[in-house]
């Protein structure tokens, strides 16, 4: 993808990241943690623009899980309530393997799933250890259930680390990747580091572009224009300006629509964004 897919008017697919698996209302009151808020959110960012929901499942105290149950759950609420495509969060914290597979074990599976490429550390007592014995057993399962990973690129070893399961045949193309810039061993959130990202991706890869906090709407702008995606969202921002914490989840997406329609790419559509994904 290219600044001549820009230039071509493909639609761009506005991912929306409702909820997480860190912070809470603590961190902004109008993020949403039960089925049912987080359901309603969703239907909100459809009418806003997005085509694909990131879900993260909570417990009855608004902790992250990773059970079955919770994520059927959530996405049987999702569902009934949109027309979105439906992604689960495998990452995890410190989460043994087995818990990692649950969310992949829905009835119905989960349309795409996201699929971390290696180790990170984002907090002083936060890491993701993500080995290949993990990405690789992650990956089988997304294949066997008919799910699209979606590959989360936190740095450039990362997209290394996808060319190594596309060469090995673990995953089929179309191939979709999530370019992360920010804090920690995230790739730094410069301009030049973002094209150099998108230099180095495996040929074919649609990519979507997400930053954390005050990179969140840069960042979409350059994904934008540069023939990519956008993923924005409360798990991402939970402000919308600097001081003024977000309304909504879709007060995000609204923003990041309104831009794409102002660089005149239009935005793509959940029966759009299947056929993109292959599916």
């Amino acid at each position: 993808m290219s600044y001549d897919d820009y230039l071509a008017g493909e639609p761009v697919v506005i991912t929306a990241a409702l909820t997480g698996g860190v912070h809470g209302k603590e961190a902004n009151p109008n993020l949403p943690e039960t089925p049912d808020e987080v359901a309603a959110a969703a239907a909100d960012c459809e009418d806003a623009g997005a085509s694909v929901v990131h879900l993260h499942a909570r417990d009855e105290r608004g902790e992250r899980a990773f059970s079955r149950e919770r994520f059927q759950e959530l996405t049987d609420a999702v569902r009934n309530a949109t027309d979105l495509v439906v992604q689960h969060s495998t990452g995890g914290t410190g989460a043994p393997d087995e818990l990692r597979h649950e969310p992949l074990r829905t009835d119905p599976a989960p349309d795409m799933a996201s699929l971390d490429m290696g180790p990170l550390n984002r907090y002083d007592h936060l890491t993701s250890e993500n080995t290949r014995a993990t990405i690789d057993s992650l990956a089988a399962e997304m294949r066997d259930r008919g799910i699209k990973p979606e590959l989360e690129l936190f740095n450039s070893g990362h997209i290394t680390e996808a060319r190594r399961l596309i060469e090995a045949g673990r995953i089929d193309p179309p191939y979709y990747g999530t370019l992360i810039f920010g804090g920690g061993t995230l790739t730094r959130p410069t301009p030049e580091n973002f094209l150099a990202s998108i230099h180095d991706l495996p040929d074919g890869m649609q990519f979507n572009t997400l930053g954390f906090g005050r990179h969140q709407l840069p960042f979409a702008a350059m994904g934008i224009v540069f023939g990519g995606h956008v993923r924005v969202g409360l798990e991402d921002n939970v402000y919308y300006r600097q001081g003024e914490k977000a309304e909504s989840n879709a007060q995000l997406v609204e923003r990041a629509a309104t831009l794409a329609e102002t660089l005149e790419r239009p935005v793509a559509t959940p029966e759009e964004t299947r056929e993109l994904l292959g599916g």
